[in-house]
């Protein structure tokens, strides 16, 4: 009997543990991602994941029942459970929120939504933002003095990093010596009270050569501590690699070239500010830090920032001032882009009505007033368990006049230089843990008289009448993007429309919030794109950005990854930042104003921070022509540079006079067009590029062997000249050929 007891429970160990993993998944604490990108664990993402899942989970019910039997748990079988218990089971089946079955066939259009059902008050365990979850799916988190196996996946991913970290601490002294006139200041950093996981974080004595030397013998010696099984060796050599690495960063040096510099200055910054003067000093500190762009929060909950005559009701925490008139002012003074950042259909943020002691449940002023433009998940409650936040429904065309007036408002009435939509999307769904969204009054009677189907019927086995579903609400994203630029370039045609979106894969995207970023791209709709990739480390960072940096499917698009600051070291947002420098994009965004601190400040004032007694640098999406020509000059200094060291070097560079005259020929073609902005010049340009790039790899042939990460850099760089060309033809050309 005592065998028998034990044997279940090693069994129905299996169960919680599966069952776990089943609760965290449907609640959305595991993203899928946590599955995709460490091998750790597999999360539901297809009908054959749920079939097995569903197999499990059987399997485990048969378990339990037999241990409850073993072991006679102290409750009656015939025992009624309570009626709150009883109703939260219920309300966890596939529940069918609208009016009986026999009164909607009666009619052809659906006059009803669902029944709304008190929302669950409990909130799951560890819950997390969806943009928290897929941070936490994507670290890479290396213990000390652990001796843990490592696998030969997790081997190449430790020395792969390290020998990339090597190349950015390389390209980042090559830009600073540049700038300095071939001489290299830099002095070591301490890492002292930031990155207590460190090894050391004493300043070494160690030069560039020696670090960079030392770094290459510990990313070539990892195979062979590890066929040696020393792990926790590896371990320590690495870490310890990374922070001399770091420490050898140019941070006291100035190594930036013209870029999207972004910060998003968020509703808590600008509340604390209180006033004009206070909000003035913010903007010196980012004017100094060398930011250019500003994502002003202007609508957040539903709450402008602003004295509105659209909005039912400004920002409660906003006393007797204008925020977002003297941020226009404040940023313009100053040489900077102010966008207004607005929360597009999420109407409401349960953690806010805490901060302005209204009850949790109060859906935000705008459903307060309409709640008929509400959204619902297959349940029938606004907010989805586990979430935070009410959504408007976008099928709604009140919703959609609504908001077009209140962006109207906004860029008419204030002289801002563009518009930065979030939340652009349904909430986040997984249809094969009963987790979705759309259900408003609207879309139901919309999808019914398109497909003559109740789609809260619609079950995601039907995959046909599924996928039309799903067609149908990302449509209604998509048609609303397009409404926005629309109405943008008949109002200013001059303001930049860009979106914060979320770096998951195209396919799982759309099916989980249906927010389909590449159609909006292609389509010219929008100017720049902002992928939140936002992760605790480089590497992490690096495979959440790099779909999207290579990706073909962004037309004239500029791509400006997303960076969160929050628990991430100074030097730590420095490698992110280096990163991104190294690969072609146009830029970063900053997440948010009010993680800055002093190391950060003191570390971007140096390295990108604004020049005294010099003019602006030209701003990517604004001057897209001459910001191109700004880099491909700061290119032609570090051939120079490498060039003149070769000398001394031979056969560090092979070069011709063929390079040198096609590179002054790309040179005067780039110039010519930021002068003169024309079609003609632009034909120029581009031709000069395409021919410079066809024979760019013959020319650094030699090069290549020696540091091919450089030799790639200067590649990435050339495509990012590229990007800016495309960009330009649409904002710039193609805008002044309608006009």
């Amino acid at each position: 009997m005592t065998k028998n007891i034990q044997l279940a429970l090693k069994k129905v160990g299996l169960f919680c543990l599966n069952l776990n993993f089943l609760i965290f998944n449907c609640w959305g604490i595991l993203p899928v991602s946590a599955a995709t990108q460490t091998g750790e664990l597999n999360i539901i993402n297809s009908q054959q994941d749920a079939k097995q899942l569903i197999d499990i989970t059987n399997t485990n019910s048969i378990l339990a029942e037999k241990l409850t039997q073993l072991l006679k748990v102290g409750k009656k079988p015939n025992s009624r459970k309570p009626k709150t218990q009883s109703r939260r089971v219920n309300a966890g089946k596939k529940a069918n929120p609208a009016k009986p079955k026999t009164q909607i066939r009666r009619v052809t259009v659906l006059k009803t939504t669902p029944q709304v059902k008190p929302v669950t008050k409990v909130t799951p365990p560890n819950f997390q933002e969806d943009i928290d979850q897929l941070e936490a799916g994507v670290r890479l988190d290396v213990t000390p003095n652990s001796n843990q196996p490592i696998s030969s996946k997790y081997a190449i991913t430790l020395q792969q990093e390290l020998e990339n970290l090597i190349g950015r601490v390389e390209s980042a002294n090559l830009a600073a010596s540049v700038h300095n006139g071939g001489v290299n200041v830099n002095k070591p950093q301490s890492l002292k009270a930031e990155t207590p996981k460190l090894i050391s974080t004493e300043t070494t004595d160690l030069s560039l050569e020696e670090t960079l030397a030392q770094a290459r013998e510990v990313a070539k010696n990892i195979p062979v501590l590890i066929s040696q099984k020393n792990y926790a060796l590896v371990r320590q050599q690495w870490l310890k690699s990374k922070t001399t690495l770091w420490q050898q960063f140019p941070v006291n040096q100035r190594i930036a070239q013209p870029e999207i510099r972004s910060v998003w200055l968020d509703r808590g910054t600008i509340v604390k500010a209180g006033n004009e003067a206070e909000l003035a000093k913010i903007f010196d500190r980012l004017t100094q830090a060398g930011i250019n762009t500003v994502f002003f929060e202007t609508v957040n909950a539903s709450y402008t920032i602003y004295p509105s005559q659209v909005a039912p009701q400004q920002n409660p925490l906003i006393k007797d001032w204008d925020p977002l008139a003297a941020a226009v002012k404040l940023a313009h003074e100053r040489g900077m882009e102010l966008h207004a950042w607005v929360w597009t259909f999420a109407a409401g943020n349960r953690r806010h009505n805490e901060l302005i002691g209204i009850s949790a449940d109060y859906p935000g002023p705008v459903l307060a007033a309409h709640p008929d433009w509400a959204n619902y998940d297959q349940r029938g409650q606004m907010i989805p368990v586990g979430q935070t936040k009410p959504f408007l429904d976008p099928a709604n065309p009140k919703v959609r006049e609504y908001l077009l007036k209140l962006y109207a408002e906004i860029s008419t009435r204030y002289q801002v230089d563009g518009l930065h939509l979030d939340y652009i999307r349904y909430p986040f769904q997984d249809p094969f843990c009963g987790r979705t969204y759309g259900y408003g009054k609207a879309a139901r009677e919309k999808f019914h008289q398109q497909t003559g189907v109740d789609p809260v019927k619609i079950s995601p086995n039907q995959r046909e009448l599924w996928q039309k579903w799903t067609a149908f609400r990302t449509e209604q994203i998509d048609s609303f993007v397009g409404q926005v630029a629309q109405m943008l370039r008949q109002k200013r045609s001059y303001l930049i429309l860009s979106v914060a979106v979320f770096p998951l894969g195209e396919y799982e995207r759309v099916q989980k919030i249906q927010q389909h970023w590449e159609v909006w791209a292609r389509r010219g709709d929008i100017d720049l794109v902002v992928p939140m990739t936002y992760a605790l480390d480089t590497p992490r960072f690096q495979r959440l950005a790099e779909p999207w940096i290579h990706s073909t499917k962004l037309g004239s698009t500029l791509l400006v990854p997303g960076i969160r600051l929050l628990s991430l070291p100074s030097l730590g947002t420095f490698d992110q930042l280096q990163l991104l420098r190294d690969v072609p994009v146009s830029g970063y965004a900053l997440f948010a104003a009010e993680n800055f601190n002093e190391k950060l400040d003191k570390i971007l004032i140096s390295t990108q921070g604004k020049v005294q007694n010099t003019k602006h640098d030209p701003i990517p999406q604004r001057q897209p022509f001459r910001t191109a020509a700004f880099r491909y000059a700061a290119l032609q200094k570090e051939w120079q540079f490498v060039w003149e060291k070769s000398e001394r070097s031979p056969n560090a560079v092979t070069t011709t006079s063929n390079f040198k005259n096609q590179s002054q020929e790309l040179q005067n073609a780039l110039n010519q067009l930021a002068i003169l902005p024309s079609a003609s010049n632009l034909i120029s340009a581009r031709g000069s590029l395409t021919r410079f790039q066809s024979q760019f790899k013959s020319w650094m042939s030699v090069a290549v062997q020696e540091n091919p990460y450089q030799v790639k850099v200067w590649e990435n760089r050339l495509i990012t000249i590229e990007r800016l060309l495309r960009y330009g033809e649409r904002r710039v050309i193609n805008k002044a050929t309608f006009n």
